[in-house]
């Protein structure tokens, strides 16, 4: 039986070459950067050489940057540590949208339950969080405001610089949660109105445990963890040397090739949509943004089609997709994106995410094509 993974949204395959960078830091020998003898050293330079590229790549400053363990924590960092600071100067009310990724809501209902104030904006039916209802929710008293670059299940964009540019005018600091949307849209923190933005490595085939947080020099970060003074006293623990070694190359590699990978990927996803259509005569429909998304990732209602059936099916038939978030994988629960997409019932119970990457193929999406139209017709039999 062929696999076929179509969950690059979740994870994706480390590059080889990011591979051989990551081996040839572990086979040096022990190495903690902040060691003074020749093997901290060698450590330190792998470690500043990686910083400069990817401060390089993204448009800001090495000692804006951050290195974390990944997404999550880049973004309760970025939260946690801005809502605190803006606190002590007298703003205490945060601002996101029901739409955002589990990292941050959990993050932000934690910090209300601390006694700070929280707005969760509605979106629209394509997952859009609209300019002016951000502008409308921004009071004197809001110090932080955080909004998702892509959405994770449907790919829908926001507007952020729209977004930021409202929400810096108003004196409160903005957090955008980049991790989907690196790699496959440019990210230029120079010309961004955002003060802090979260990263993570596995999701440009790089490896999974590591990320980092782009803080602007002017963003006031209390520190959430505490112990050496590692990251400038942002971010204390021994530094994952290997791992952001390897994020760094797999950075690059993105930026070189997100151009072609981007083609490949509109003629993927289009593709797949009509083949879907096709598969189960026009019995499906397609959630988020139709222009403003991700060219990676489709979100695909199956009418009449539970999605822990589908998903079961598909797995058995060795293609790998996704109910939602992978960070909910395993629950009943159903995606807190298309509930406040508002979508109809049916979709809402029916949807599977779809996300294309390296090793995926035409010919491989013609082929899992006929596998999903002959698991329909099962089904619905």
């Amino acid at each position: 039986m062929n696999n076929y993974y179509f969950d690059h949204a979740a994870t994706t395959p480390m590059r080889p070459e990011v591979a051989s960078a990551m081996l040839a830091v572990m086979m040096e020998g022990p190495g903690n950067a902040s060691s003074m003898h020749r093997y901290g050293r060698a450590a330190r330079q792998h470690l500043n050489r990686a910083r400069d590229m990817v401060a390089k790549l993204l448009g800001a400053k090495p000692s804006e940057l951050i290195f974390t363990s990944g997404g999550t924590e880049s973004d309760n960092l970025a939260i946690i540590g801005a809502a605190r600071a803006m606190r002590a100067r007298g703003k205490n009310h945060i601002i996101t949208s029901a739409a955002e990724h589990h990292a941050v809501l959990h993050t932000c209902r934690a910090l209300e339950q601390e006694g700070f104030q929280l707005t969760e904006l509605p979106v629209d039916e394509y997952g859009q969080l609209s300019v002016a209802v951000v502008c409308e929710a921004l009071t004197e008293q809001t110090g932080l405001v955080s909004v998702m670059y892509a959405n994770n299940e449907t790919g829908t964009l926001q507007p952020i610089a729209d977004i930021g540019r409202a929400v810096q005018a108003r004196g409160a600091l903005f957090h955008v949660d980049a991790v989907q949307a690196l790699g496959a849209v440019p990210i230029n923190l120079t010309q961004l109105p955002v003060d802090l933005m979260s990263f993570s490595a596995h999701k440009i085939n790089g490896p999974q445990g590591v990320g980092a947080l782009y803080a602007s020099a002017g963003a006031g970060l209390s520190a959430v963890q505490h112990g050496g003074s590692q990251e400038r006293k942002r971010r204390a623990g021994t530094e994952n040397v290997a791992g952001i070694v390897g994020f760094a190359a797999a950075l690059e590699a993105a930026a070189q090739t997100m151009q072609e990978r981007k083609l490949l990927a509109d003629k993927l996803r289009l593709q797949w949509i009509a083949r879907m259509q096709a598969a189960t005569d026009g019995q499906v429909a397609v959630n988020g943004h139709p222009t403003d998304h991700l060219s990676h990732i489709v979100n695909i209602s199956f009418l009449g089609i539970d999605t822990e059936t589908m998903l079961m099916n598909l797995d058995m038939a060795g293609i790998a997709a996704s109910g939602g978030s992978a960070c909910t994988s395993g629950s009943l629960e159903r995606s807190h994106v298309l509930t406040a997409m508002g979508l109809p019932h049916e979709r809402l119970m029916t949807a599977i995410r779809f996300s294309f990457g390296i090793g995926n193929t035409g010919e491989e999406l013609d082929e899992a094509g006929q596998i999903v139209e002959t698991i329909v017709r099962r089904i619905r039999r």
